[in-house]
């Protein structure tokens, strides 16, 4: 039985990670150790390891890390020093960006995954949140090289920002529900939003409200006036597709508790019907799947309260432009701690089990060829 180690399991990530494993039955075929920097003695799954235990760490097999980049950018390579040679999957932005690093979300790359594999490859890193959900819900646009670009608006929830966000955002409504709301509105509303500029207000981690609010900037800034996450969309699309594709994104942090959504403008390389353009979509996947566009469903099945905790990708308002041929709209939601962190890197350790478990039948089929 191959040894999993998880690192960072208590967070947002490493949480949902941990269900994941559980109920898709992966803690019965994995020998799993739980590490931590903070605790001791026993947890959810027997002993607690220290996660600067560089022993305990190089008797894993498969490290999965949710911890972040400075705890990557630490260990990692110390680890990779004493001579270890397990898999190490990471959930932070930091090794996306190193160019032998495969980006994983095998709907999209699986054979390239596979590919790396082969050639001995032991370091992968889930992407984005938003440019893995994008990607899966594009996924049979992007597999026919269909789309010449894309335009993408997002609006991401306080928790893509953090545990820490999260529980901020639920202070902050929890600061004004003591507010008397049956006076006059107007006046109601000047109260209001007097008291999310007070010195009282609660914005330590967010450093601004987002309750009642947004903010239309997400992460550090790089040049000409992006975003980091901003730069990711384009980067990260043209390293898990292995070819360049022109993806311009304006990311937005909404007061949505859970669950990215993109408003997508696209333009394609062909006029398609409307009909063949959503049915490339439902086909692709199991996950990608177009609501009618209409009123009721939109509401009802297009929405971060309906999509929380599921795997489901729903497409909708899809409709063609009046740019002119090719180019067509659509608004897509997904789970970020799900399909966009958690369920890549649950999919990859089943991925290298798989691997592992070929390789030992080639192995064994050939000490018994005569």
């Amino acid at each position: 039985m191959m040894k999993l180690g998880i690192i960072g399991w208590r967070g947002m990530v490493g949480s949902v990670l941990l269900d994941r494993l559980n109920e898709c039955g992966d803690l019965d075929i994995f020998n799993t150790t739980l590490f931590s920097t903070s605790q001791t003695g026993r947890g959810p799954l027997g002993e607690l390891k220290s996660s600067f235990d560089y022993d305990a760490l190089a008797s894993m097999d498969i490290i999965i890390s949710c911890q972040g980049s400075e705890y990557t950018k630490e260990v990692h390579p110390l680890l990779r020093g004493k001579g270890w040679n397990g898999h190490w999957i990471d959930a932070s932005s930091h090794l996306r960006t190193m160019k032998d690093v495969p980006i994983i979300l095998d709907p999209i790359n699986r054979k390239d995954i596979d590919a790396a594999l082969k050639n001995n490859q032991k370091d992968f890193v889930g992407g984005n949140c938003t440019v893995s959900l994008m990607m899966l819900a594009l996924g049979g646009l992007f597999s026919r090289d269909l789309v010449e670009w894309v335009s993408c608006v997002t609006y991401q929830a306080a928790s893509g920002a953090g545990s820490a966000q999260l529980r901020e955002l639920f202070s902050q409504i929890a600061h004004l529900k003591e507010m008397d709301l049956s006076g006059d509105i107007l006046k109601l509303e000047k109260e209001v939003t007097g008291a999310l500029s007070h010195s009282s207000f609660p914005i330590e981690s967010l450093q601004h409200p987002l309750v009642g609010n947004l903010l239309p900037w997400i992460d550090s800034e790089v040049e000409d006036g992006m975003s980091k996450e901003e730069w990711k969309g384009a980067f990260e699309t043209a390293k898990i597709l292995g070819k360049y594709i022109p993806v311009e994104s304006l990311c937005v942090r909404v007061g949505a508790f859970r669950c990215h959504s993109q408003a997508l403008t696209i333009k394609l390389k062909e006029d398609l019907p409307l009909d063949e353009f959503e049915n490339l979509i439902n086909s692709h996947n199991e996950w990608a799947r177009v609501i009618p566009n209409n009123k009721a469903d939109t509401l009802k099945h297009l929405t971060p309260v309906a999509v929380s905790g599921t795997l489901s990708i729903p497409v909708g308002r899809v409709r063609k432009l009046s740019f002119g041929p090719g180019h067509y709209s659509l608004f897509t939601v997904g789970d970020q701690l799900l399909w966009g962190a958690a369920e890549p890197l649950r999919r990859m350790a089943r991925i290298i089990l798989d691997f592992k478990n070929q390789g030992l039948r080639r192995d064994y089929e050939l000490s018994r060829s005569p």
